[in-house]
């Protein structure tokens, strides 16, 4: 276990073997980092729990270790995770995420920075969440959820473009509005998914926003939602 400088520990945390937390992290009371999985294919391997700097993590929040298949659980940095969020075995976080209060990440799942999951949101194993992505509070993830996009309703589903995130973050407006008309062709113009995708990799100009949806699209495993 390493606990780098400038860190805070609550009372009641429980920070087990083979983890790592970065500098400048505060953990509050009663969290559980790095303990074994809920995974029952778990044979005690030595595997690993990466917590990156700076990142804050509240009250009863749990960040299990990971398993063979991997071999570590990443959350990143500047990260926030608000009061018994969980963190399954497996995961990777990317930098600046918000897990909020009771939000539940099943095993394997990959969350983008900057993404935000509003309160009680589930997310199945092995779902990917992209970078900028916003869930709206108590909703449910099975499929995937593509990058810079706002999601609610059950089943889940697309609710329109994170501007607002979009904004804060600097992105351009003339970055907001091809963002905007990518995700029109895709899910609002009556084509069929794999037209709509040819029609945007065809008439959309080259942009990285371009290239991180349709790559995020064309590697999905689990299907979008």
């Amino acid at each position: 276990m390493t606990i780098e400088d400038n860190c805070e520990i609550g009372n009641f945390v429980t920070i087990c073997p083979n983890t790592y937390i970065a500098e400048d992290c505060k953990i509050l009371h009663c969290s559980s980092i790095g303990e074994i999985p809920q995974d029952l294919k778990f044979e005690g391997e030595r595997t690993k729990t990466i917590i990156g700097a700076r990142t804050k993590i509240r009250e009863y929040v749990t960040v299990n270790r990971g398993t063979k298949a991997l071999g570590q659980t990443q959350v990143g940095s500047d990260c926030l995770l608000m009061a018994s969020s969980h963190v399954a075995h497996d995961c990777i976080l990317g930098d600046n995420v918000i897990m909020s209060n009771l939000s539940t990440l099943g095993g394997h799942v990959e969350v983008g920075e900057w993404a935000v999951l509003g309160g009680g949101v589930l997310v199945h194993q092995f779902t990917k969440i992209g970078p900028h992505a916003f869930i709206g509070g108590g909703f449910r993830a099975v499929q995937d959820v593509p990058p810079f996009i706002m999601a609610a309703e059950h089943p889940l589903r697309y609710k329109g473009v994170n501007s607002v995130g979009l904004k804060r973050r600097g992105f351009s407006l003339e970055d907001r509005r091809s963002i905007k008309k990518i995700y029109h062709m895709y899910f609002k113009s009556g084509l069929n998914r794999d037209d709509a995708l040819k029609k945007i990799e065809t008439e959309i100009p080259p942009s990285n926003s371009k290239d991180q949806i349709v790559d995020f699209i064309h590697t999905s495993d689990r299907g979008i939602i």
